[in-house]
């Protein structure tokens, strides 16, 4: 029998055949052509550098996102993860200040170490632009200039760019006071739209002016009005001095003719080591990422030895062409016009049900007990699709459903990239360690074993307190781990906790609550705001019912 690895791709890889090659090269081909039409000069860089030159460079990229290499002397050596940050060794170290400003462009691989069972492609074709040696507002009109001329003359249509800026954040936790891994904690919220979990972790601060404001921005997101509600919530003069950026830009773009396609997102917080001005990102319709993302850049060059100002993006090309194979289809445009929300089945679906229910929906169809997995509720724009937990994340993060409700649990678990918007607080339970009765798990040693169904949140418990366990998945009855004497410990969802101590088991410490949630794909947040928050306030309505 042939060895299968030496006729598959690796993981994250993929060929491309006929059509959907001629799709790719005719939407690289039309980027180009437009960067090329607004003065960028195409540069090549290698595909293999030394990782310490993107170690040094962007502390963001983590070393296990990327491929390694180890060249004849011993140096690590990386696939190329990311374009920017070789532009950014160029700029720094071959072009002479007479050559300042200069436009390039790059249309080349990134590549990066990805699981292969999440879809995720490890390696994509990326073009990009850089504006090196200028900076203010008629350079970030530019580059945004830019990046709106490449997504037309792809001949996209359904595309918006949405418009930050990094100050806001960094003022606004610079003024709350937090300490540097809470303040971590709450960036991360505010990038998920985590509303409530956001509200819990700034409780501790009170009510003051940057409380405030920071729970609020995860909300602040859509037209130029965004804008007005910041200002009314904080004094604070580097905020204002970054919404007035802002709002100029907006301004300079809208008078070059890009108004319509531009949004505004307050809550654009990733990446805060990186950016140090604007930041964007582009979104089109049939796609659940982000296809373009950018922003400036001013101490990245510095980084190599030369202070000078830098902005730019990148464009995921595959995804792009994808999207625009996609729309040709009829039922693209019932998809535009449709919310399709996944429903977990089992021990949330029913209390779903009712919520939908209460909310006002006619869910007749679904209560009829029928064997159909997508079910189209009558006269209100939405489509339901019943899936297990950890598919109903696929399904969004993927943009094949635009919303999700699914366990806080699964999500915990699984991760992926989506916004967690809404805790709808049934399906009450926990996550807790449980051990036999006086067994002293964090005594001696020894390294605890604990066997658990969710070895990503085990880990991540004992990595919080900095403890080296083995964990061991167990499919079925994880008590029966530490009866059979295979596991110290185990970490498990309790609800009453009768299953524990009728084994003579006890809880000895939770590790997180877990309740229902509504997450929501990041591409339909912002081209269906309309339809989706609407949907979110009906259930809301439901909950109150």
């Amino acid at each position: 029998m042939m060895n299968r690895f030496r006729i598959s791709t690796p993981e994250g890889t993929r060929d491309l055949l006929f059509a959907s090659c001629r799709a790719l090269r005719q939407t690289e081909r039309a980027i180009c052509t437009a960067l090329e039409s607004c003065g960028y000069s195409e540069i090549i860089t290698p595909a293999v550098e030394y990782y310490d030159v993107f170690a040094q460079a962007n502390p963001e990229l983590d070393q296990e996102d990327m491929l390694k290499i180890i060249d004849r002397s011993g140096r690590i050596c990386v696939a190329r993860p990311d374009n920017t940050t070789p532009i950014a060794r160029i700029a720094a170290t071959r072009l002479d200040d007479t050559a300042l400003p200069v436009r390039l462009f790059y249309s080349q691989k990134v590549f990066r170490s990805v699981s292969g069972d999440h879809g995720h492609k490890g390696e994509f074709l990326q073009i990009g632009a850089e504006l090196i040696g200028v900076d203010g507002l008629a350079a970030d009109q530019d580059i945004l200039s830019a990046a709106f001329d490449a997504l037309t003359g792809t001949g996209a249509e359904h595309f918006r760019i949405e418009l930050g800026h990094a100050e806001i954040y960094k003022a606004l936790i610079e003024e709350l006071g937090a300490a540097p891994a809470a303040a971590e904690g709450i960036r991360r919220l505010i990038e998920n739209k985590s509303f409530a979990a956001l509200g819990d972790a700034l409780a501790p601060y009170g009510s003051s002016t940057a409380a405030r404001a920071l729970r609020a921005m995860p909300q602040l997101f859509g037209g130029v009005e965004v804008l007005d509600a910041v200002e009314s919530l904080t004094g604070n003069v580097r905020v204002l001095g970054a919404v007035a950026y802002l709002r100029r830009l907006y301004q300079a773009l809208d008078a070059a003719g890009y108004g319509s396609r531009i949004m505004i997102d307050l809550g654009l917080v990733h990446e805060m080591d990186y950016y140090t001005g604007v930041m964007f990102r582009g979104y089109i319709g049939g796609a659940g990422a982000a296809i373009l993302s950018g922003g400036r850049y001013n101490a990245l060059c510095a980084k190599f030895g030369k202070d000078m100002p830098a902005g730019g993006f990148g464009i995921d090309v595959e995804l792009v062409a994808e999207s625009l194979q996609g729309a040709a289809h009829p039922e693209a445009a019932v998809r535009r016009d449709t919310v399709r929300i996944a429903l977990t089945k089992g021990r949330l679906e029913k209390k779903t049900l009712a919520l939908l229910k209460a909310a006002g929906y006619d869910i007749s169809e679904l209560e009829a007990g029928s064997r159909k997995l997508i079910f189209t509720l009558p006269d209100a724009g939405v489509e339901i699709v019943l899936a297990k937990a950890a598919d109903v994340i696929t399904y969004v993060e993927h943009g094949v459903c635009d919303m999700g409700v699914v366990g806080k649990d699964t999500i915990m678990e699984k991760g992926g990239s989506f916004y967690e918007m809404v805790d709808l607080g049934f399906g009450k339970c926990r996550f807790a360690l449980a051990t036999k009765k006086g067994k002293d798990v964090y005594g001696g040693y020894k390294t605890p074993v604990i066997a658990t169904k969710y070895p990503a949140v085990t880990k991540a418990f004992f990595n919080r307190k900095n403890m080296d366990v083995e964990t061991i998945k167990i499919e079925g009855s994880v008590e029966l781990a530490p009866l059979l004497e295979l596991a110290d410990a185990i970490v498990d969802i309790v609800e009453t906790g009768t299953t524990l101590r009728e084994n003579g088991l006890e809880v000895i410490e939770d590790v997180a609550p877990i309740s229902a949630r509504v997450i929501v794909n990041l591409a339909s947040a912002k081209l269906k705001k309309a339809a989706v928050q609407k949907v979110i306030s009906e259930l809301e309505s439901g909950l109150e019912a």
